[in-house]
C-alpha cells in the first residue's frame, strides 16, 4: 500500500510541476533558514563546553556592594586560588591566570603579535587543550618555558619540531618551547596562542608576588570534584573577601564556565542574562520562519483543492477509507519535504561562506554528527506533518456523492482557516519588520550620538619596546609632528575604548564615609583634550607649561558631579592614600559601553603608567600617506616590534557588534519570512482568483475594466493585512519596548516603523495578489461562462 501511496503522490508531484516547485522552493527556504539560524545557536551554546568536566568548571566572581549598586567582575586577587584550594570543599584544581594579552613573540626575523596568557599547572588540567607534541607531566614549572598552538608553532617555526626551541618574548625573554596544543576553537571564551608559567609573570611585574585582596588582577577558574559539591563550595566561598581583608563589601560567587558567554549580565549580584536573550530571539525567528513555510505549504495545498476534489471523490467511491486517503496526502507532504530538504542543503552550503564571514564566526555543518543527521530528519519529517495536516484533513474530508455533482469546496469554513494562516503569515512578517526598523534606528542613533571627542582621525599605536622612556616619547613627537603626518601627539594610559582600571579608593572633604562610588582610573601626557578634540569645562588640563603636575589631577563632569563642589578647581582629591589638587574638569566622553553614561573619572599625569600614544592626523594631508609616515617613524625607532597602529574609530565600532548581528541576521532572515508569506498569499490569491472566476467574467461583460477587478481582488487582501497590522503593533510595541528598556540611552518608539510596516506589507500584497490577479481579469469572459 505504501509502494502504491508513494507512487501516486510522485504522479501527482511530476504532473503539477509549477506548484511542486513553488511548495519545494518555499519550504526549502524555510528549513534553509531555520537551519542556519540552529547551527548558530547551537554554534554559541556550545561555548566553552569543549572540555572534558566543563560541567564541574566554575569562574569566580566578584560582587562588590555599594549604597547605590552590586558590581559584578570575573576579576579577582592573586591569591584567591590558593586559598580557594586550601580551604573550600570539594574543589579539584584551583587556577588563576591573565587575561589574554598581546604580546610579541618572535624567532628571528619571523616577529608576531599574538594573544598570551600567564598561569599555572592547574590551568591545563580545568582547560584540557590536547597535547599534540611535549611532557604533559612538566608543563609551566620550568619558568623561560611557553606553549604554543599549533598555528603559532607554524608561524614561528614552519614544519620544523618546535619543541625545545627558542623563541623571544617582547624581544627581552628568551623562553624554550615546552609543548604544543591543538589550536584554541573560536568557540572558547579564553582565546590564546600561546601559554607562559605564572612565575615568569611575577618576574615581569614584581608588585604581583605580594598578597594583596584589594587588587582584583586575575582570573580564577575552579573546578570541582563533583557537582553534588557545589552549593556547599558557594556557600564557603561567598565571605571568602571579608575572611582575608576586613572592611570589605565584596563577595564571591561560582559563576558556571557553561554559562559564562551566554549570562554575562549581572544585577545586584545575579545572572540575568546576557547573549541567551538574543538566542532565544533567533530560535523563536528560525522556527516561526519554518511555520510560516508550512503555513504557505498549506495554503498553496488549498487552493489546488477544486482539482483535486474529483481525485478523492473517485477514491472514496471505489472503497478508499478517509485513513487512507489522509496516509497519501501526508506522504506526498513529506516527500515535498524531504526534496525540499536536498535544495535547503544546498543553499546552506552556498550561504554558509558568506554568513561566517559576514559574522565572524565558523559555521560547518557536521556531516559526521549523529545528532546533526537526527536533528535533520526529525525537523524535516516534523515539516512534513504540520505542513501537510490541514490539507491531508481537509481535502480527505470531501463527500464523494457532492464533489462528483460539482460540490464547491470553497465553504467558508474553509476560506476562514486559510485567512486566518494568511494573517499569522503578516503578523510575523509586520513584526519583523517593525523591529529589524527599531534595531537599526537604536544602532543609528547611539553612532550618531556625541561621544565627548572627535574620534575621526585619530590614531592610537602601543608603547612598546625602544618606545618606552620619556627620553624616546618625546623624540617620537617631534619625529611625526616634523613630517607633517601629525598635528598633534599626546599619552594615554590604555586605548580609548578599553574599560577596566577603577578603584573605590577616592575620597574628599564631605564624602559620606558608608557611600562607595567606583572611579575610572587613567593617566594622560601633556595637551591630552587638544589632542582628542574635546573641551575642558573648567580649569586646564596637563602642560609642559607647569612643572608640578605629578602632584595634580584632571577629573570629568561626571566626577564633578559626584564630588558636589561647586567649583571644584584647586580642591583636594584623597586617591589611594594621596593628596591630589584638581586643576581642571574634562568633558566627559564615551570610553566603554555608548549605551551609558560615562563613570566618574580622574585622570594622572604619571607618565610611568601611560601604555599608549595617542595622535592626531593632519587633515590636510591623504590618511594613507600619514599613515604609511607614522609606521616608517615609529618602524625606525622600534624595529623588533610591529608597529601595531589602529583608528579610534574602528575600535569604536567594535562596542556595537552586538546590535549589528542581530540587526544583520534580523534582516536577512526577515526577509526570507516575508518573501515565504508572499508565496503563502499566492496560495490565496489563486484560490479566491479561480473560485471567483465567473463572477469576475460576469462582471468584465457588464464593463468593469481590469482595474476595476483588480481593485475588487486586491480589497480583500488589503483587508486581510490591516488586520495583521492590528494584531502585529501591540506584540511588536511589547518586544521592542522590553528590547530597549535594557539601554539607558535609546531611541525609543516612534510611529516611523509602525508606518513602514502598513507600507511595505501592504506593497507587499498588492504586488503578490496583482501578479496573479491580472491573469484572470485579462482572461476571456467566454472561457469561464461557456460551460453555463
Amino acid at each position: 500500500m505504501f509502494k502504491l501511496d508513494l507512487k501516486i503522490a510522485l504522479r501527482s508531484l511530476w504532473k503539477n510541476k509549477g506548484y511542486t516547485l513553488i511548495n519545494v522552493g518555499g519550504l526549502a527556504i524555510g528549513l534553509a533558514s531555520c537551519m542556519i539560524l540552529l547551527l548558530y545557536v547551537a554554534y554559541e551554546w556550545s561555548y566553552d563546553r569543549q572540555f572534558t568536566n566543563f560541567e564541574k568548571t566554575y569562574v569566580i566572581y566578584n560582587n562588590v556592594k555599594t549604597t547605590t549598586k552590586t558590581f559584578s567582575w570575573a576579576w579577582t586577587p592573586n591569591a584567591m586560588a590558593d586559598e580557594v584550594r586550601s580551604k573550600i570543599t570539594g574543589v579539584a584544581y584551583a587556577s588563576h591566570s591573565s587575561y589574554p594579552q598581546e604580546q610579541v613573540i618572535s624567532n628571528g626575523e619571523k616577529t608576531f603579535k599574538k594573544k598570551a596568557v600567564y598561569t599555572d599547572p592547574s590551568f591545563l588540567k580545568i582547560f584540557d587543550y590536547k597535547l599534540i607534541k611535549g611532557n604533559p607531566n612538566t608543563l609551566l614549572n620550568n619558568i623561560n618555558s611557553v606553549i604554543l598552538t599549533e598555528t603559532m608553532a607554524k608561524n614561528l617555526f614552519g614544519d620544523e619540531d618546535p619543541i625545545n626551541k627558542m623563541v623571544k618574548l617582547q624581544n627581552t625573554e628568551v623562553l624554550k618551547v615546552e609543548a604544543v596544543i591543538q589550536d584554541v576553537p573560536k568557540n572558547s571564551s579564553i582565546q590564546l596562542d600561546y601559554i607562559m608559567p605564572w612565575a615568569l609573570f611575577i618576574k615581569q611585574n614584581p608588585w604581583a608576588k605580594d598578597i594583596n585582596w584589594g587588587n582584583n588582577m586575575c582570573l580564577t577558574v575552579v573546578q570541582l570534584q563533583k557537582n553534588t559539591s557545589f552549593d556547599q563550595a558557594n556557600t564557603q566561598i561567598r565571605d571568602i573577601y571579608s575572611r582575608n581583608q576586613e572592611g570589605t563589601t565584596s563577595k564571591a560567587l561560582l559563576h558556571p564556565l557553561s554559562k559564562w558567554h551566554l549570562y554575562d549580565n549581572f544585577e545586584n549580584g545575579k545572572s540575568v542574562g546576557g547573549k541567551i536573550d538574543q538566542l532565544r530571539i533567533f530560535l523563536i525567528l528560525a522556527f516561526c520562519i519554518l511555520l510560516i513555510a508550512c503555513v504557505n505549504f498549506m495554503n498553496l495545498s488549498t487552493a489546488r483543492s477544486e482539482k483535486r476534489a474529483k481525485e478523492v471523490g473517485v477514491r472514496k467511491a471505489i472503497g478508499s477509507s478517509r485513513g487512507a486517503l489522509i496516509g497519501q496526502f501526508m506522504i506526498e507532504s513529506i516527500l515535498l519535504s524531504f526534496m525540499a530538504m536536498l535544495v535547503a542543503f544546498t543553499l546552506m552550503e552556498i550561504s554558509l561562506p558568506y554568513f561566517n564571514s559576514l559574522l565572524g564566526i565558523e559555521l560547518v555543518i557536521k556531516y559526521e554528527s549523529w545528532t546533526f543527521w537526527a536533528v535533520l530528519v526529525g525537523l524535516t519529517t516534523f515539516t512534513g506533518f504540520v505542513a501537510g495536516s490541514y490539507p491531508a484533513f481537509y481535502l480527505s474530508s470531501f463527500e464523494p456523492v457532492k464533489v462528483l455533482k460539482g460540490f464547491n469546496t470553497a465553504g467558508s469554513s474553509s476560506l476562514s482557516v486559510r485567512k486566518i494562516l494568511v494573517i499569522f503569515q503578516f503578523v510575523f512578517a509586520a513584526c519583523l519588520i517593525i523591529c529589524t526598523a527599531v534595531i537599526y534606528q537604536q544602532l543609528n542613533y547611539i553612532k550618531d550620538k556625541p561621544v565627548g571627542y572627535n574620534k575621526a582621525g585619530l590614531v592610537q599605536i602601543p608603547i612598546q619596546g625602544n618606545l618606552a622612556g620619556k627620553e624616546k616619547l618625546a623624540l617620537l613627537k617631534e619625529r611625526l609632528i616634523k613630517t607633517g603626518a601629525v598635528t598633534q601627539v599626546t599619552y594615554f594610559s590604555t586605548t580609548l575604548n578599553t574599560s577596566g582600571n577603577n578603584t573605590f579608593s577616592v575620597s574628599w572633604p564631605g564624602k559620606n564615609p558608608k557611600e562607595d562610588i567606583l572611579f575610572n582610573n587613567r593617566a594622560a601626557g601633556e595637551d591630552f583634550a587638544q589632542t582628542m578634540g574635546t573641551e575642558m569645562v573648567a580649569g586646564r588640563e596637563f602642560s609642559a607649561k607647569f612643572t608640578a603636575d605629578s602632584t595634580n589631577i584632571v577629573i570629568n563632569e561626571a566626577a564633578a558631579k559626584v564630588i558636589g563642589f561647586k567649583n571644584p578647581i584647586g580642591k583636594t582629591l584623597n586617591v589611594m592614600g594621596k593628596p591630589f589638587t584638581i586643576i581642571g574638569v574634562m568633558k566627559d566622553f564615551v570610553m566603554e559601553s555608548p549605551y551609558k553614561t560615562a563613570a566618574p573619572m580622574y585622570i594622572t599625569n604619571h607618565m610611568e603608567n601611560v601604555d599608549f600614544i595617542i595622535a592626531r592626523l593632519n587633515p590636510a594631508q591623504n590618511i594613507s600617506t600619514s599613515a604609511a609616515q607614522i609606521d616608517e617613524v615609529v618602524k625606525a625607532l622600534n624595529p623588533n616590534f610591529p608597529v601595531d597602529r589602529t583608528f579610534a574609530s574602528d575600535n569604536f565600532e567594535q562596542k556595537f557588534q552586538d546590535e549589528r548581528l542581530l540587526g544583520i541576521l534580523s534582516n536577512w532572515f526577515g526577509g526570507f519570512a516575508i518573501f515565504i508569506s508572499c508565496l503563502g498569499l499566492l496560495g490565496l490569491a489563486l484560490f479566491m482568483a479561480e473560485q471567483r472566476k465567473k463572477e469576475i467574467s460576469i462582471r468584465k461583460v457588464l464593463g468593469a475594466s481590469t482595474l476595476n477587478i483588480l481593485t475588487l481582488l486586491n480589497k480583500d487582501f488589503i483587508k486581510l493585512v490591516a488586520i495583521a497590522n492590528l494584531i502585529a503593533f501591540p506584540l511588536a510595541y511589547v518586544i521592542i519596548s522590553k528590547w530597549l528598556s535594557a539601554y539607558e540611552f535609546n531611541v525609543g518608539i516612534n510611529v516611523l516603523p509602525f508606518v513602514i510596516a502598513i507600507g511595505l506589507s501592504s506593497i507587499i500584497a498588492i504586488i503578490t495578489v496583482s501578479v496573479q490577479s491580472v491573469k484572470v481579469a485579462k482572461a476571456t469572459p467566454i472561457d469561464s461562462l461557456k460551460h453555463e
